[in-house]
C-alpha cells in the first residue's frame, strides 16, 4: 500500500483502536454484546454477575475506542491534509478503572454487580454450556434468533479483561494535529448496550 501510494500519488493514514464498543452481532471481538449477554444470562441463571478479568486489569487504569469515535477519527484524517500519511492510535480520550465502571454497567443492565474475589474467573469456562439458557432467554423475550455463539465471544473478552499489565493509549498526536473529539466510555458501554436491547439482540 506504501509503494502504491507513493507510486500512485494517494495518502494514506493508519487507526490504532483499543478495544472497540459499538453495535454489531456476529463480529467476534465486540464486548458490549459479550458482557450484555453474560449480564442476562446471569439474571436468568441466578449467577453472580462478576467482573471476570485479572486483578490487574480490575485495578488498572484502561480505556476503549467507541465505534464512533473511529468513524470521526477517520473522516478526520481523510479531509485533513496534516493527518496525510501518518500512523494513529484512536481511542475515546478518558481513561477509566474497571472496579469503578462495572457497578455501573451492572446497574445499566439490571442486575448487581458481585464482589471481585480478587481473581480471574474467566468467561469461557464461567459460561460453557450456557447455550439452552441462552436459548431460553431468547424465546421468553422475543430475540432475534441469534446463538449465543454469534452474541458474544468469551475468549476475546477474556484475553482483553485477562491482562496482568496496565494499558492505555496516547492521543497527543491526533491532538497537536487539531482532532479534539471526545466520547464518554461508560455512555460508549450503555449506548451499545441500548442498541442491542433496542434491536432485540439483548433482553
Amino acid at each position: 500500500m506504501f509503494a502504491a501510494a507513493e507510486r500512485q500519488g494517494f495518502s494514506w493514514s493508519v487507526h490504532r483502536p483499543h478495544t472497540l464498543i459499538g453495535y454489531a452481532v456476529g463480529n467476534q471481538m465486540n464486548m458490549a454484546a459479550t458482557l450484555g449477554a453474560y449480564a442476562a444470562i446471569c439474571k436468568e441463571a441466578g449467577r453472580p454477575f462478576v467482573f471476570p478479568g485479572s486483578p490487574q486489569q480490575y485495578e488498572a487504569v484502561v480505556d476503549i475506542t467507541d465505534g464512533r469515535i473511529i468513524a470521526k477519527h477517520l473522516l478526520w484524517a481523510a479531509t485533513e491534509p496534516a493527518a496525510q500519511n501518518h500512523a494513529f492510535n484512536i481511542v475515546n480520550g478518558e481513561v477509566f478503572r474497571w472496579n469503578w465502571m462495572w457497578p455501573k454497567l451492572a446497574e445499566h443492565l439490571d442486575v448487581d454487580a458481585a464482589e471481585y474475589p480478587g481473581h480471574a474467573q474467566p468467561l469461557q469456562q464461567q459460561m460453557a454450556g450456557m447455550e439452552p439458557v441462552w436459548d431460553t432467554i431468547v424465546a421468553n423475550h422475543g430475540l432475534q434468533r441469534n446463538p449465543l455463539s454469534a452474541v458474544a465471544s468469551w475468549w476475546h473478552s477474556d484475553a482483553d479483561l485477562g491482562r496482568v499489565i496496565e494499558n492505555f493509549n496516547d492521543m497527543t498526536k491526533s491532538r497537536d494535529m487539531g482532532f479534539t473529539a471526545y466520547q464518554n466510555s461508560a455512555r460508549s458501554f450503555t449506548d451499545a448496550f441500548d442498541m442491542f436491547r433496542s434491536a432485540k439482540v439483548l433482553p
